[in-house]
């Protein structure tokens, strides 16, 4: 039996960026359950707001009034927004009640039992253009509630409408994917240290500040505050973050705007983002093909794709920092560096001036609506191309607003007023292109990006992403010709695609990585050692220990995620530590029970170590989930049949044909079944078959020479030699 590795990157999802101010958490919630997550100062000394406060009063006022104050605080009759005046809100088959006790807030909903119990309401969370709440559970676990408070409309409703979602499913808001340790935390407060523990699956969060405070952008203000109090100190002397710097400022907002991995273990101190997190890349399928926004991707990889980021353009020039509004209002924002003549008019824009498709956003920047009102803008800042909606269908700008016509009206229209609306040579083309696998020649659309000196990073590092999957040499050779790059995004794509192909390949080239200076080009390194070498071979390799203990070290932190205890799982198994792996597949299902492949997975261990009834009883309930998936009936052949149960092997194998009948080794194996059994015709008939669609497969052929020959049928059998 096969055994399926994941690789390591795990896109964690960051709800919403936001602060609170700073207080103690309570200790119990109303079911009784222990909240352990604490306020402990187990940093360096922080340093309070209000001691900023001091000599930064404007900057704290301002902060005061912004997102990151109010995204997380105390629940309280002056936080709280929603109606909890006895009321009710049905949805989804759930009706829920919200009441006050005294200065209290509760949620009478349904459980992981899926019975109605009392939530207290500890936190709340954001305040526009909605509010979620925050319940606590056993375990050091916060949990954010389905029902959510819109704003706007000041009405409960879910972010995810007309989803039923059972009490046991792993959406359920009492489960995996709503829980604030994992999903929430480290954007929504300061110096956060989330502690899992996976050993016992518990949380001991702490932070230093419940709002994303002063040093949540500044760093360890100690240093600066020393300073100042020096007498020889000179305004400015101390600068705790050189905002002069583009890449240092977009290094600091990254964290909470990007989709990304944490890489845990000890935080480092660099100037790479990779050193601490791993950013996702604007490729399918959380990407639209030309690289456009579609899931829940924040900002940072979009941004990075831009001519704004390629020329400079740094947050601050649009959003100010401290009050997070943005410094101008409609198109003013953008004529603080565009020209007023050329672009703020009617033959630019042709639309009718203050109208809304005059607006600099409504073009450059569409929008897509997440959490069920949260609508947000791309930050790619690209033009228009309805050329490519038409051809690709990708979305564009136009026909956003325009949504009753066609993407060649809206292409006709631009074309007309623009010309060649490519006359800049944007990549959105080639990335299509090369992102499909249904282009017989994507390898050439993906060698152009990757030798363009006008594209951005992010982008090559997409292509090499996609070049990871064709399997071809010169795939290998552009991988390889990247192992070296001075961006530490490609050479981490460069690794992970050459993950795919046999190390022989390029051993010398990879080798020298596992001391790369960046954590992540390490960690992807020491995983793609254990995958091809195995864990004994790999440890005779220079610099392999300690990347090794690097990739433990970040597997372990991200497995209080589903198929983060999952990656665990496979990790375990591939280090021949089976005990743990047995443990963590097991959390892996206990956390998300639609983890079908971890029940394979398991399946795999428990066989090895001749646990078959296990493992039987692993691919039956695997098998019960997709009932027709026909490489699971084709495992539950092959087991059953080595647990000498010939009849029950036999109908598998039957069903697996019925299911399917592209694998050569179905055909293989069930026809040795049945002339084992002594069903020699029926066994013929089964080579033949597959034989008609694999004329040249050697072991079909041999096994019907083998038949034959045993038959005594020489002429019949010399066919097949």
């Amino acid at each position: 039996m096969q055994k399926k590795y994941l690789y390591i990157i795990i896109p964690l999802v960051i709800i919403l960026i936001g602060v609170g101010f700073f207080f103690h958490l309570p200790k119990t919630s109303e079911k009784g359950y222990t909240n352990i997550v604490s306020s402990e100062n187990q940093h360096s000394k922080p340093i309070s707001p209000e001691t900023c406060r001091d000599c930064h009063q404007k900057e704290y006022t301002d902060w005061q009034s912004s997102h990151h104050f109010k995204a997380m605080e105390i629940a309280t009759q002056e936080t709280v927004l929603g109606d909890f005046n006895n009321t009710t809100y049905t949805a989804d088959g759930v009706t829920s009640h919200f009441y006050k006790k005294e200065d209290k807030f509760y949620i009478t909903t349904t459980d992981s039992d899926g019975k109605p119990h009392d939530f207290e309401v500890r936190y709340t969370f954001g305040f526009y253009p909605l509010q979620q709440y925050l319940v606590a559970f056993e375990g050091g676990r916060l949990q954010v509630t389905r029902q959510s408070w819109d704003s706007r409309k000041q009405r409960w409703f879910h972010q995810y409408e007309k989803q039923h979602i059972p009490h046991d499913d792993w959406l359920h808001w009492t489960g995996n994917a709503q829980n604030w340790n994992l999903m929430c935390a480290s954007c929504h407060s300061t110096n956060l240290k989330k502690n899992y523990n996976p050993t016992d699956d518990t949380y001991q969060t702490t932070y230093t500040h419940l709002t994303v405070s002063c040093e949540s952008c500044h760093g360890n203000t100690q240093k600066h505050l020393q300073a100042v109090k020096d007498k020889n100190y000179v305004k400015g002397s101390d600068s705790l973050w050189n905002i002069s710097e583009q890449h240092t400022e977009i290094l600091r907002c990254a964290p909470c705007h990007s989709r990304r991995g944490e890489i845990g273990g000890e935080f480092i101190d660099s100037n790479s983002f990779l050193d601490n997190y791993l950013p996702e890349i604007p490729s399918t399928p959380n990407y639209y093909a030309d690289g456009q926004v579609l899931e829940e991707n924040y900002k940072y990889a979009s941004f990075l794709q831009s001519k704004m980021y390629q020329h400079g353009v740094r947050c601050s020039n649009c959003h100010d920092p401290h009050t997070t509004k943005l410094k101008a209002q409609g198109n003013q924002l953008c004529l603080q560096c565009h020209d007023t003549e050329k672009y703020n008019h009617q033959t630019h824009t042709f639309h009718q001036p203050q109208s809304e498709g005059s607006l600099c956003v409504k073009c450059h920047m569409p929008t897509k609506t997440y959490m069920g009102n949260d609508i947000r803008h791309d930050h790619v800042f690209r033009i228009p191309r309805p050329d490519l909606s038409a051809k690709y269908n990708v979305p564009n700008a136009c026909n956003e607003c325009h949504s009753d016509k066609s993407a060649q009206w809206a292409n006709t229209h631009a074309k007309k007023w623009y010309g060649n609306l490519n006359k800049n040579n944007h990549f959105d083309e080639d990335l299509i292109l090369g992102s499909s696998s249904k282009n017989p020649n994507r390898i050439e659309n993906l060698k152009r990006l990757l030798a363009s000196e006008d594209y951005p990073e992010i982008i090559k590092a997409t292509a090499l992403h996609y070049t990871s999957e064709i399997p071809t040499q010169t795939s290998i050779e552009l991988l390889k010709s990247h192992l070296n790059h001075n961006n530490e995004q490609i050479r981490y794509q460069a690794v992970r695609g050459l993950n795919n192909f046999p190390i022989t390949y390029y051993e010398t080239e990879i080798l020298p990585l596992l001391k790369d200076k960046i954590r992540a080009v390490r960690i992807a390194t020491a995983d793609l050692c254990l995958n091809h070498y195995g864990l004994q071979a790999a440890l005779t390799k220079n610099g392999f220990q300690k990347a090794f203990n690097e990739l433990e070290s970040f597997i372990l932190h991200q497995s209080d995620f589903a198929s983060g205890s999952a990656i665990a799982g496979d990790f375990y198994a591939k280090t021949e530590q089976h005990q743990k792996a047995l443990k963590f597949y097991q959390r892996a299902l206990h956390k998300d029970k639609t983890l079908n492949y971890v029940r394979l997975n398991l399946a795999t261990l428990l066989n090895g170590q001749k646990r078959n009834s296990e493992a039987l009883k692993m691919l039956q309930e695997a098998a019960s989930y997709e009932p027709k998936n026909a490489q699971i009936v084709f495992r539950l052949a092959l087991l059953t049949y080595e647990m000498e149960q010939p009849e029950l092997s036999l109908k598998y194998f039957e069903k697996t044909i019925q299911l399917e009948d592209k694998n050569p080794r179905v055909y293989y194996n069930y026809g040795l079944l049945l002339q084992e059994m002594g069903k020699v015709k029926q066994a013929e008939n089964i080579f033949l078959k597959g034989l008609q669609q694999w004329a040249d497969h050697k072991d079909l052929r041999y096994a019907l020479y083998t038949l034959y020959a045993q038959q005594g049928q020489f002429e019949k059998a010399k066919k097949y030699q």
